[in-house]
C-alpha cells in the first residue's frame, strides 16, 4: 500500500480510502466484516462513512462500523475513521445542517453508533448558506477541546466556498479544513476549474467520489456485451450521450493491456492534489481489482491520450478567458 499525508496534517492515510456507502444496503454486515478486515490486510487504514448512511434506518452504516470496531484488536487504532454530517436524521427543526446545536448532537450520535470516544475527520457533507461560519468553527473548535475529532473537512464544496471558510477559520487562529471531498474522475472534471486549485493552494487534500462515474468507467461496454451488466433509466441515459468517448477509452484501455477501472482509479493517483480516491467495493474480490491501480504507472502519452478522451479544464479563469 502506498500512503500520503492529509492536505497538509501530518496525518498518514493510505491513497485508496474505502467506502461504506454500500454497507447495510447491498452489503450485509457479514461480507462488510470482510471487507474491512481484507482492508486492514491490504493496508488501507483510511474509511469513510455518514451518518445518513444505512438501510432501512439512517445511521445504519456507522452502527455496522461500530460493531465490527467492538469486535476488539487493533481495528479502531489501525483506522482513520472519517464521518460526516449535514443531511436531516429526523423530521423535527434542527435535526440537520451546521448549527451549533445540530453539530453538537450529530457528533455524539456518531460517536454512540460508531462505539468511538473520537472521529479523525469529521465532514461537513453539504455547505449550510444559512449558518455563519462563525458559529461552525466555534462549535468545532470545542469538540476539538474535547477530544471528539481531530480534524474537519468539507464535501461537495464551490471553490469560494472553501475559501470563506478558511478565511473566517484564520482569523479564530484554527487550523480550519484540512480535506474536501467531491466527485471526481475523468468523465466529471469541474473540479479543475476552482476547487482543486483552492485546494493545493490552502492545503487541503481531496478525496475523490465516484472514481468511475457509477460504473461507466469500469468497462461497462464489455460487461454489456457479456451479459454481465444492463443499465437502465437515467444511467442508461448518461450511457448514450458518452458512448463514442467510452468506446474510444475502452479500446485505448485494451492498448494500454489494462482493466478500464484500473486506468481511471490510476489517472486519479497521477492528478495533483489528489490524496486518493474513494472505492466502493462490494466483495473482496472487487477490493483487489482496486488494489491493482496502485502498480499502474500513466506515462505522459497515455495521460495526454486520456485527456483527448476526456478533456479537462484549466484552472479558472484561464478556462474560458485569458
Amino acid at each position: 500500500m502506498e500512503y500520503t499525508r492529509l492536505g497538509r496534517t501530518g496525518l498518514t492515510v493510505s491513497r485508496l480510502c474505502l467506502g461504506t456507502m454500500n454497507f447495510t444496503w447491498t452489503t450485509g454486515k457479514p461480507d462488510a466484516f470482510t471487507l474491512m478486515d481484507a482492508a486492514h490486510e491490504h493496508g488501507i487504514n483510511f474509511f469513510d462513512t455518514a451518518n445518513r448512511y444505512g438501510r432501512p434506518d439512517y445511521g445504519d452504516t456507522e452502527t455496522l462500523i461500530g460493531d465490527w470496531f467492538s469486535q476488539g484488536g487493533t481495528r479502531r487504532h489501525k483506522t482513520v475513521l472519517a464521518t460526516k454530517l449535514y443531511g436531516l436524521m429526523g423530521d423535527w427543526p434542527n435535526d440537520g445542517k451546521l448549527s451549533a446545536l445540530n453539530i453538537r448532537r450529530a457528533l455524539d450520535a456518531s460517536l454512540k453508533r460508531l462505539k468511538t470516544d473520537y472521529i479523525d475527520l469529521y465532514q461537513f457533507h453539504h455547505i449550510d448558506r444559512d449558518t455563519p461560519w462563525e458559529e461552525i468553527w466555534q462549535a468545532m473548535e470545542i469538540a476539538v477541546q474535547q477530544g471528539k475529532i481531530l480534524y474537519a473537512g468539507s464535501s461537495n464544496f464551490a471553490g469560494w466556498h472553501i475559501a470563506k471558510a478558511q478565511g473566517v477559520a484564520s482569523s479564530r487562529n484554527f487550523m480550519g479544513l484540512v480535506s474536501e471531498q467531491s466527485i471526481y474522475n475523468l468523465i466529471e472534471r469541474s473540479l479543475e476549474l476552482e476547487v482543486l486549485p483552492a485546494c493545493r493552494d490552502l492545503g487541503l487534500g481531496v478525496i475523490p467520489w465516484s472514481p468511475l462515474h457509477g460504473g461507466l468507467l469500469g468497462g461497462v461496454l464489455r460487461k454489456q456485451n457479456q451479459g454481465i451488466r444492463r443499465l437502465e433509466g437515467r444511467a442508461a441515459k448518461t450511457l448514450e450521450a458518452l458512448r463514442p468517448r467510452i468506446e474510444q477509452y475502452e479500446a485505448f484501455c485494451d492498448e494500454l493491456g489494462h482493466e478500464p477501472g484500473d486506468v481511471a482509479l490510476a489517472w486519479l493517483l497521477h492528478q495533483p492534489g489528489v490524496t486518493g480516491p474513494i472505492i466502493g467495493p462490494r466483495t473482496s474480490e472487487h477490493l483487489e481489482a482496486s488494489i491493482r491501480a496502485l502498480d499502474l504507472t500513466l506515462d505522459e502519452t497515455a495521460l495526454s491520450r486520456l485527456d483527448e478522451i476526456f478533456p479537462g479544464h484549466k484552472t479558472a479563469p484561464e478556462d474560458y478567458a485569458w
